[in-house]
């Protein structure tokens, strides 16, 4: 199953989520204000900023991208010192061998652009700096932006584009781009196999089509993503795995390999219409409440309708999904069968036969019955990934796609909130899984 699910290659492992990006901590601030306000006086910096443009002051080779360029050599001057034992101007300590023996230039990317310095040597090579590494090309920071731009969509080659362009960075190739990005199988293989909570809430489950080029030919494959929602009403993503189609089969698979990572216990599940999909639910997690998308069952339903009943079919369904409990909405179906089973058997059928996947959310109440009915959070997800992925029209390989979803899910992992009114959910599903959830 290991390469099914298609794991790439073994390499070393970060932290699975970047940092949030934001204003640095009031202290480091101040300090770093202190510490400029001595080295350049508001006097002095104006009468250096006096007479030039702003395309003197922040484009390419500009004041700014030069004091960088001066305080990053300082810098190494200072590491410098303390490998050596004492300050530039003075003699050796105890007539020491090894001594300063001039500099190395070096054109550094970094995120103001490209910086010019000169790294300080010593005569026995033995200094070893630490801000910038012998044969570092681009300052801490730069890959970053190199990722975001990746996450966005863009290709190597655009990506090498607008570092030019935008940035005023040069010297940064595609083959030093692809191994920035390649960086993150890391991160997928560390995170795909990361061990979970034992208990979630809610898991929605849904699949995308991912075009991946494969002898030589384009093919659609299928791309599974699992989304859980803790007790603490937080979500995550679960993980991606990849098979030719999607199917109940692989379905097992893939929640085998949710409870092997640590997962003994799933309330709810969130899933569409999928023939088999409860049965493969209900085999690894049995006391699970299947719940099938009522907006997948409206839809499924109304591909059959005519273009001028739509808007009654959909008002006459409504009742349904909205009833107060099982058995008004029972009532409800039946009444829909009387005034539009004739002319549309197909959908009474198709909701009599997935009567008791359909009705769960309606024994619960209205602040969590609106996070169960529909599998709109893994969809919104699956629009953010295909808004990333729309550009590339296909992969060459599955491990290029990977890396991409994973960059999206990260992207849009950052800006998701608490789950909606997660107090009262709880207290309902407390109720309705007392001996499930602890204390």
């Amino acid at each position: 199953m290991a390469n099914e699910m298609g794991a790439p290659a073994r390499m070393q492992c970060v932290d699975r989520k970047p940092k949030r990006r934001g204003r640095p901590p009031k202290r480091l601030a101040d300090g770093v204000g202190e510490q400029l306000a001595g080295l350049l006086p508001e006097e002095a910096l104006q009468d250096a900023l006096r007479g030039l443009d702003a395309q003197e002051i922040t484009g390419p080779g500009g004041l700014i991208t030069r004091l960088a360029g001066r305080v990053i050599e300082a810098a190494l001057g200072g590491e410098l010192s303390e490998h050596l034992g004492y300050p530039p101007g003075q003699a050796p300590p105890g007539g020491a061998p090894n001594v300063r023996h001039g500099s190395t230039s070096k054109t550094l990317a970094t995120d103001l652009g490209d910086v010019e310095i000169r790294t300080p040597r010593d005569r026995d090579a033995s200094f070893q700096p630490r801000l910038v590494r012998k044969r570092q090309t681009r300052l801490a920071g730069l890959d970053d932006k190199i990722l975001a731009l990746y996450a966005g969509g863009l290709s190597v080659r655009e990506i090498e584009a607008q570092l030019g362009e935008l940035y005023g960075i040069g010297g940064v190739g595609r083959d030093t781009i692809s191994r920035v990005t390649d960086a993150v199988l890391a991160d997928v293989q560390a995170w795909r196999s990361r061990p979970l909570d034992e208990i979630y809430a809610i898991v929605y489950l849904d699949a995308l089509v991912v075009k991946v080029r494969e002898d030589r030919s384009v093919r659609n494959r299928a791309c599974y993503l699992a989304i859980g929602v803790t007790l603490e009403g937080e979500r995550e993503v679960l993980g991606i795995w990849w098979r030719d189609t999607e199917g109940a089969k692989f379905w097992l698979a893939v929640l085998n390999d949710l409870h092997q990572r640590g997962v003994r216990d799933v309330l709810i599940c969130c899933v569409d219409g999928l023939e088999g999909f409860p049965e493969a639910i209900e085999a690894v997690f049995p006391e699970a409440w299947v719940q099938t998308c009522v907006v997948h069952q409206v839809r499924a339903g109304m591909r059959y309708v005519s273009y001028r009943d739509r808007k009654q079919v959909a008002a006459a369904l409504r009742p349904v999904y909205t009833a107060a409990n099982a058995d008004d909405a029972w009532a409800a179906l039946e009444r829909f069968d009387e005034q539009w089973g004739a002319q549309y058997p197909m959908i009474t059928k198709a909701w009599s036969e997935r009567w008791e996947y359909i009705i769960p959310f309606l024994s619960l109440p209205a602040a969590l019955r609106r996070a169960v009915y529909t599998t709109n959070s893994i969809e919104n997800l699956n629009r953010q990934i295909r808004k990333a992925i729309k550009t590339r029209g296909s992969f060459p390989d599955e491990q290029a796609a990977t890396k991409l979803i994973y960059l999206a899910i990260v992207k849009a992992e950052r800006s998701w909130q608490h789950a909606y009114h997660w107090p009262a959910a709880i207290r309902a599903l407390k109720i309705h899984f007392a001996d499930r959830i602890p204390d």
